[in-house]
């Protein structure tokens, strides 16, 4: 992401220029161009943004004393998130120059993700920074942040540009990434999430602590798996919130592309090696002691109703994104949908999967007839060992099977 701290006013001339280049985020490596340069809308403001007005075309923070109930700070926050833009060839990397001013104590940040299939993007990435696949358009997040009630950073112009460069830590096809971590309950009932979403009892959600995986309002592009340690019961549900803890700790990923926190392990949360190892002083990043080794929110629903706990504790969560294969977003008018131990309406309820979760299709089954958002059907979809879901209540993009047969 373009992250801008210091005070006063940005404008894209000085991002072209010394040491402002790097901020704008145009690393120094032989590239194609793919002839994509656009300018993007900041005066629609819609369902998916967060505390921003754009009225007479400057972004900024509509209440300038606002966050996130999941925050304790001064200060406000929000976020705009562009429509998608389809480039006219393929590329992997996207940069940007921004018009702002940034009062001392504010901070602006772009963050950019790519299309690489008909429902798959990939994670939020760092304006500048090469993707690990080439994509076929692209949508931005314009983060705004502020230390100081009343004090407003302010977005008078964004430019994209795509261009191609030679590809690092490509992605290969793969199996969803696997992690024991410790999950904590989110609560907050009445709160609002880093997306917007205003949090409801017996909610179906969860966090991260890092903003590369939140999915936008409505959707459930970044979605986890989360089961109890023994399997017995598992609910697949959207990330729509940052924490617990950190922001910037995307664990999951490899060091060549974790944010922060490069010399842990694969697969360990920095709260986790805080709390149990004293790393980093037993700190997070903004200095806070870690009480416990979280890596994992779990909103109300997914905690209760769809795991069946009744205290913190550590959890297999996969991170569904992460694999490739074929999909299918669950759509039900509101409650998410039971899973099943085989393709009958009788078997045993395995967990849930919740509304907007996009979920991995193995392959399919036939079994009872079920009648759902899309029609009537015998297809049952497994998206997990012992994990039944009829395909009548997946958007796959298909009334066929879309996975092979099991």
């Amino acid at each position: 992401m373009i992250r801008i701290k210091k005070a006063g006013r940005v404008t894209a001339a000085v991002l072209a220029a010394g040491a402002v280049t790097a901020l704008a985020g145009a690393p120094a490596q032989a590239a194609t161009t793919s002839g994509a340069n656009w300018q993007e809308q900041l005066s629609t403001v819609d369902y998916d943004d967060v505390n921003v007005t754009g009225a007479g075309g400057t972004l900024t923070l509509a209440d300038a004393a606002w966050h996130r109930t999941a925050q304790v700070f001064a200060g406000s926050e929000g976020s705009l998130v562009t429509a998608e833009h389809a480039l006219g060839a393929p590329a992997n990397r996207v940069s940007a120059q921004l018009s702002a001013d940034t009062p001392k104590g504010t901070a602006v940040e772009v963050d950019v993700r790519g299309r690489t299939g008909a429902d798959a993007w990939t994670e939020w990435t760092p304006a500048g920074t090469a993707f690990r696949t080439t994509v076929s358009a692209v949508q931005a997040r314009i983060s705004l942040h502020s230390d100081t009630d009343g004090i407003r950073p302010a977005v008078r112009g964004l430019s994209l540009s795509a261009d191609s460069v030679p590809q690092v830590n490509a992605l290969a096809a793969t199996t969803a990434l696997t992690y024991k971590v410790y999950g904590t309950r989110e609560g907050l009932v009445g709160g609002t999430t880093a997306n917007g979403h205003k949090i409801v009892s017996h909610d179906h959600f969860v966090s991260f602590p890092s903003g590369k995986s939140v999915s936008p309002k409505g959707t459930g592009n970044y979605t986890a798996k989360v089961c109890r340690t023994d399997g017995s019961k598992c609910e697949y549900a959207p990330v729509w919130e940052i924490g617990p803890w950190n922001e910037r700790d995307d664990y999951w990923n490899p060091a060549s592309v974790r944010s922060e926190f490069k010399d842990l392990p694969q697969g360990t949360p920095e709260a986790q090696a805080a709390y149990l190892q004293g790393y980093n002083g037993k700190k997070d990043d903004s200095g806070r002691t870690v009480q416990n080794p979280a890596g994992i929110d779990l909103a109300d629903g997914v905690f209760w109703d769809g795991l069946g706990m009744s205290d913190n504790g550590y959890v297999n969560v996969t991170y569904l994104w992460t694999g490739t294969g074929p999909t299918g977003t669950v759509k039900t008018a509101g409650d998410p949908m039971n899973v099943r131990a085989s393709a009958s309406t009788s078997a045993a309820v395995k967990g849930l999967a919740a509304n907007y979760a996009k979920v991995n299709i193995e392959c399919y089954v036939l079994g009872d007839s079920v009648t759902g958002t899309f029609g009537t059907s015998t297809i049952w979809d497994r998206i997990g060992p012992n994990n039944y879901v009829s395909d009548t209540y997946l958007q796959t993009g298909s009334d066929e099977p879309v996975a092979p047969l099991c």
